[in-house]
């Protein structure tokens, strides 16, 4: 913990000389899985990207205590060594356990466990005047709650108890055929109450056909059951052995489901290869043949961080459609068909969530995480719609009317987006969903009013881009801006870029200062 306790301090002393200037500031991480624009300035930011290391692994309580920049993968590898796994893993090796907390993340096993804010026990955090504290479930526990979700404006957090469970080298999974979004929420709804599943999630490929994953963990496959990987160049991509599968059961007609197994590593990053089905839109856009050979060669393109970072360079965020929204269970069948026949966006990712792990800390009381908005029901069951694909159209005014469109659905829908994501909220429309006396008043007890709010933080600016086109500029300006603009909307010329900065510099989140 020294060497921890050393790094808290540098810290520290950062914050409080932007403290004492009265000037506000950003995070630095390193890395990001956002799909935001997120760009830094040396001279404005605070720098945690040295917070990587898993202090402590403790086999007796089951937690481990992390530094918000352990990826998942090192998280992983660290409670595994000891048997022990957390209880909610992000698909991503790269998503940081800090980045965890202060988004939202759900995985397949938050049917039972919660989002990953859920399982963390508590927090150290460098408060905005520089000082230390500590929060949990008995101490300072507005503070914990208040964080997760919050999107890292309350403070800046530096240590992380995370809940830990045991672990097994393999998943047995379950691939359970269906043919309406109705027939998904019934088998997803029943998940919620079978207590011998430790995975459930569900894949629509189409409006009619789709499958519900159901996995357990296992000591050891039985000799008749096949193997399949998912993290080598030379292995499909997760989303395509499901689809084949299914494709292959619905020839042979069989209502009976298909059983295989998964070794525990790759079933956790299954995702990670492709970024779910992004590398499918990739390699479209680009015109390259998706099938195996491609996929092989062109392998070290498709982590989810890479493909993250290329998106960011290109530009290309701000021509996907990238929704991450959470229903009642009753309401989600309602918006997967809403989405289907609005975007054709299929494959649809289906993931269901309990709104809190309540059952873990009966007899206590249990605080309200930021992400959870002001009117959720604490023990309520969701469906997570995971809604990624390229817009229809490159037009910036339509981009926008359409993300709106769709989040006037979630709000029709009593649904909650994934911060993670675009939001295109008005500031009266976003604080309608959260609680904002509740956060300002944690903004003002925990000196944080001199941070960025969620709201700054999380809201897409869209005035810029179109201003360019409507300024009083000279003849030759709108002239350079309309044919930058020819070039960036014309073939693959953004995407190409994105890729050649992606390879070339690593550091694209940390401008130099601007003068």
């Amino acid at each position: 913990m020294d060497r921890h306790e050393e790094k808290v301090a540098v810290i520290s002393e950062r914050v409080k000389s932007f403290h004492s200037r009265g000037e506000k500031f950003r995070i630095y991480h390193g890395s990001t899985n956002t799909t935001r624009s997120t760009i830094r300035r040396k001279d404005n930011v605070v720098d945690t990207s040295s917070l990587d290391s898993v202090i402590k692994v403790d086999t007796e309580s089951k937690t481990a205590l992390a530094e918000p920049n352990v990826s998942m993968e090192k998280l992983l590898e660290a409670c595994l060594s000891s048997g022990l796994m957390p209880l909610v893993v992000p698909e991503f090796r790269t998503i940081t356990v800090g980045g965890a907390f202060a988004g939202t993340a759900g995985e397949s096993s938050s049917f039972k466990h919660g989002i990953f804010d859920s399982t963390i026990n508590s927090i150290e955090v460098v408060l905005a005047d520089g000082g230390v504290i500590h929060a949990s479930k008995t101490q300072n526990s507005d503070l914990l709650y208040g964080s997760a979700g919050a999107c890292g404006t309350l403070g800046v957090v530096t240590l992380l108890e995370v809940e830990l469970m045991d672990a097994k080298p393999y998943v047995e999974l379950e691939h359970k055929s269906i043919s309406s979004p109705d027939e998904a929420m019934t088998l997803l709804e029943h998940a919620f109450e079978d207590s011998s599943i430790d995975f459930v999630e569900g894949i629509l490929f189409s409006p009619s056909s789709g499958v519900i994953l159901t996995g357990r963990l296992i000591s050891a496959p039985s000799p008749s059951t096949p193997i399949h990987r998912f993290t080598r160049p030379q292995d499909q991509h997760f989303y395509r052995h499901c689809e084949k599968l299914l494709h292959s059961s619905t020839a042979r007609k069989s209502s009976q489901p298909i059983t295989d197994v998964i070794p525990i590593r790759d079933y956790i990053f299954r995702y990670d290869r492709g970024c779910f089905w992004a590398a499918k839109y990739a390699f479209r856009y680009f015109g390259v043949p998706f099938n195996r050979i491609t996929r092989f060669f062109l392998d070290p393109l498709m982590k989810a961080s890479i493909m993250f970072q290329a998106l960011h360079e290109s530009g290309l965020a701000a021509q996907g459609i990238i929704q991450d929204v959470s229903f009642p269970v009753a309401n989600a069948a309602q918006f997967v068909s809403y989405v289907g026949s609005r975007l054709d966006c299929y494959p649809l990712w289906l993931c269901p969530l309990r709104a809190t792990a309540a059952e873990k800390i009966a007899g206590k009381s249990v605080g309200r995480s930021f992400g959870m908005g002001r009117d959720a029901p604490m023990d309520g069951k969701y469906v997570n719609v995971g809604v990624w694909c390229m817009a229809p159209s490159k037009s910036p005014e339509e981009f926008v009317r359409l993300n709106r469109e769709i989040e006037g659905k979630v709000h029709e829908l009593r649904g909650l987006k994934a911060l993670y994501a675009h939001t295109y909220y008005t500031q009266d429309e976003f604080w309608s969903v959260y609680d904002k006396e509740g956060y300002d008043a944690l903004r003002v007890k925990y000196q944080a009013t001199g941070l960025p709010s969620v709201y700054d933080k999380v809201k897409v600016v869209v005035a810029e881009d179109k201003a360019e086109w409507k300024s009083d500029a000279t003849f030759p300006m709108n002239l350079i801006s309309m044919f930058k603009a020819l070039f960036w909307n014309a073939g693959p010329f953004s995407g190409l870029y994105g890729v050649w900065r992606t390879i070339v510099s690593r550091e694209y989140l940390l401008k130099d200062k601007i003068v």
